[in-house]
């Protein structure tokens, strides 16, 4: 006979955390900016700031954090696993973060890549100074794509859910909703119109034709009425962003809630308004353009802001596509103070507000208005020379200008941007 034996079941601590609540509060770490090129790359501000630690130690430390800051790992659940400081208790901890770092990597949050490590045989291979310790600084973790795309769905999720709603009503709002729209009235059928078929007011046209309704209807073309529904447009949008180094100077990183906005702003985009396009240009010396997935991992620099190579560069993209509606979505926090030169030379002026550079500027923003390019800012300082330059881009292309913080920055953009697809284009 075959016996078995049972015992208390006793879950692994790992499998007990919430991995996507994790995943959230590891946002900022995950998508934290530092100079492009590393530390020491800026003439002049150099030691300040450096390529964000991407080391599996730094990441295990951060998710001990998080574990801690949101409430699933309490200090008193910190103590019992660390106890007195014993190799043991030091095990445990070590084996609950490993164990996370594989639920991230295995859900398809993370990818990890390591180099090939020689082993030594005078070191050891586990605890403090030993292979293993010395193989977590080396190891570099990444976003995947669908790590990206869940960042971005929960930075949605928060700013709509900031924005608040209230009872079911009549009026236009910027909130999404599930139901069946009938804005127009009914009107003869044409050629090439939709066969939306208005059962009723067709019935009425072929009862007063014939004086009668039998089997089989007696209908003609003149009897088809069809219904009418309001016009909605596509449009193509360029989310440019401001990556000169004043966006993480100033003991303030705004580069980053910028980034999480745009990922977010591009999760509504591709589920919400599937003919939509968005396309995200970077501007700092110069300009270019970058694929969305690679979103997650700009970095600040260099080090001006060329804002009309930026603008030029989005007024191309938009040109190229065939939508009803192009729009520019600008986040900056300063003055531009670059500019490109038509022998490709960049000209750079960082002490005010250089009259060659602003004129520059502005007659790329008068561009884009006779392009039909509208152009919303969203500014992160306040200074009063900036302030005025700002209005004075609205003025010119017809847009909005926002001057905001990177608290409020994502409800005034998701605000603007769901706003507009409530307009009707004649």
């Amino acid at each position: 006979m075959r016996f078995h034996t049972y015992s208390k079941f006793s879950p692994e601590l790992a499998d007990a955390v919430d991995l996507q609540s994790l995943l959230e509060k590891l946002a900022d770490f995950l998508l934290q900016s530092g100079f492009a090129g590393g530390r020491m790359s800026h003439p002049y501000w150099g030691d300040f700031g450096g390529d964000s630690d991407r080391s599996l130690e730094a990441l295990k430390e951060a998710i001990l954090n998080a574990l801690i800051e949101s409430g699933q790992f309490t200090p008193e659940m910190l103590q019992a696993l660390r106890g007195d400081g014993d190799e043991e208790a030091q095990a445990k901890l070590a084996q609950l973060l490993d164990d996370l770092v594989q639920r991230l990597t295995a859900e398809g949050y993370l990818n990890i890549d390591a180099p090939p490590q020689v082993p030594d045989t005078h070191q050891p291979l586990e605890g403090r100074g030993s292979i293993a310790h010395a193989a977590s600084r080396d190891v570099q973790f990444n976003l995947t794509d669908k790590g990206i795309d869940f960042l971005g769905y929960r930075t949605l999720r928060n700013l709509l859910g900031s924005l608040g709603k209230s009872s079911i009503g009549a009026h236009d709002t910027p909130y999404l909703a599930t139901g069946i729209e009938s804005d127009g009235w009914s009107k003869q059928y044409e050629f090439g119109d939709v066969l939306n078929l208005d059962v009723n007011e067709t019935l009425k046209n072929s009862l007063a034709r014939t004086g009668t309704i039998g089997v089989p209807i007696d209908l003609e073309y003149s009897d088809l009425m069809v219904r009418q529904a309001e016009y909605r447009s596509s449009c193509a949008t360029v989310l440019m962003l401001d990556t000169s180094h004043s966006m993480i100077l100033y003991g303030e990183d705004r580069f980053t809630p910028a980034k999480k906005v745009a990922l977010a702003l591009t999760h509504l985009i591709r589920t919400q308004f599937p003919g939509d396009t968005i396309r995200v240009v970077l501007f700092h010396d110069s300009a270019e353009e970058i694929p969305l997935p690679t979103l997650a991992h700009a970095q600040v620099g260099p080090y001006h802001t060329n804002t009309a190579e930026g603008l030029k560069l989005a007024r191309r993209i938009l040109l190229a596509q065939k939508k009803d509606m192009r729009q520019v979505i600008m986040i900056t926090d300063g003055k531009p103070s670059a500019l490109t030169m038509p022998n490709g030379q960049i000209y750079k002026n960082s002490m005010g507000l250089d009259a060659t550079v602003i004129a520059q500027t502005l007659k790329e923003v008068a561009n884009c208005r006779r392009s039909g390019i509208m152009i919303n800012t969203f500014m992160l300082a306040r200074d009063r020379a900036l302030v005025e330059f700002v209005k004075r881009v609205s003025e010119i292309s017809k847009g909005k200008a926002y001057f905001t913080n990177t608290m409020t920055l994502g409800q005034f953009i998701l605000m603007d941007f769901l706003r507009r697809k409530t307009k009707t284009v004649s």
